[in-house]
């Protein structure tokens, strides 16, 4: 006779049932698990929108409206900061030291860059430990690169004011910073010191993906080291060129940190640049509708200045 109970010791012993996933973990797992790409891109579609769309939309906002420091509030003013912007004589200082600033340090920054890089791409010892060292300065916040160099320019103990004067370049009454002509070369020279080597190394990375071929062909053709760099170096680098200008231009054009920290946008206004004075206006006259106006017209001369370089570079991305 075949037993059709079930025992209750063996009952006990098995494992309890599975209780079913919650229709919350159901729908999670199907989430995760999808073939889309939304799972993966909605963290970065909600930064974007928190960090980048929402300041941009409220920045515009803000930019027909001022505070009103007696009655505690934003007031609508409509087009009259986007009216004063034009008329504001400090702007167009401002934005013709930006543009100074802009030119200067970017084609000072291009030339030593690929110099630097041309000398770097050799595969022999000790090289590679060159170009690890260039990685330095890149991680040293640029507040503190402007604090460093106004010690070294400082008029009474700075080490470049001492070797300057001992070549006869300066006389000691015109200090670097604190004389008009020479304050913005100052600030200048730590954004170069700094950034030059952000240039070499994409160089390098750019010099070292060059094919073979086209200079064995020169070497054969007994081409110069002149005429290989300007037949086939720069015409095979020119992206390559044009993508790090376009980086690092648009970084400079927004510098703020060495004018800060170094001259405050003095003596005068020699080196007042743009992204100082929205700062000024916004947190020290607390004109945040005018502050705003600066930093859009900032950000519109970026991307029209972004996109004509892609444009006639023909930079694909």
């Amino acid at each position: 006779m075949t037993e059709t109970a079930t025992d209750p010791l063996s009952r006990d012993r098995s494992s309890p049932p599975v209780a079913a996933p919650r229709p919350a973990f159901r729908g999670l797992r199907r989430l995760v698990s999808w073939d889309g790409p939304m799972p993966w891109l909605a963290p970065l579609i909600a930064l974007l929108i928190v960090f980048t769309i929402y300041p941009l939309f409220y920045n515009i906002w803000l930019s027909f409206h001022e505070y009103a420091p007696f009655k505690r509030r934003l007031e609508y003013v409509g087009f009259q900061n986007w009216a004063t912007l034009w008329e504001d004589a400090r702007f167009w200082g401002s934005l013709s030291v930006t543009f100074t600033y802009f030119v200067v340090v970017l084609a000072i920054e291009v030339v030593l860059g690929m110099m630097i890089a041309l000398l770097l791409d050799s595969d022999e010892p000790g090289f590679g430990v060159l170009r690890a060292l260039l990685t330095l300065t890149l991680v040293i916040p640029p507040a503190i690169t402007g604090m460093m160099f106004l010690l070294i320019q400082d008029p009474e103990f700075g080490v470049l004011t001492y070797v300057l004067e001992g070549i006869g370049v300066l006389d000691g009454q015109s200090p670097i910073l604190a004389t008009s002509s020479t304050a913005l070369l100052g600030v200048m020279l730590a954004d170069v010191w700094q950034w030059t080597p952000f240039m070499v190394l994409i160089f390098l990375a750019g010099l070292r993906s060059l094919p073979q071929e086209p200079y064995e062909a020169a070497m054969l053709d007994g081409a110069s080291a002149l005429q290989t760099f300007q037949r086939i170096t720069l015409p095979l680098m020119s992206k390559v060129i044009a993508v790090a200008v376009l980086i690092r231009g648009i970084d400079v054009f927004r510098m703020f940190d060495y004018v800060f920290v170094m001259t405050s946008g003095g003596p005068g206004t020699s080196t007042y640049v743009l992204s100082l004075y929205a700062w000024q206006q916004t947190f020290s006259f607390i004109k945040w509708g005018y502050g705003a106006t600066l930093s859009l017209v900032s950000l519109a001369i970026i991307l029209v200045i972004a996109n004509l370089f892609i444009k006639l570079a023909k930079v694909r991305w």
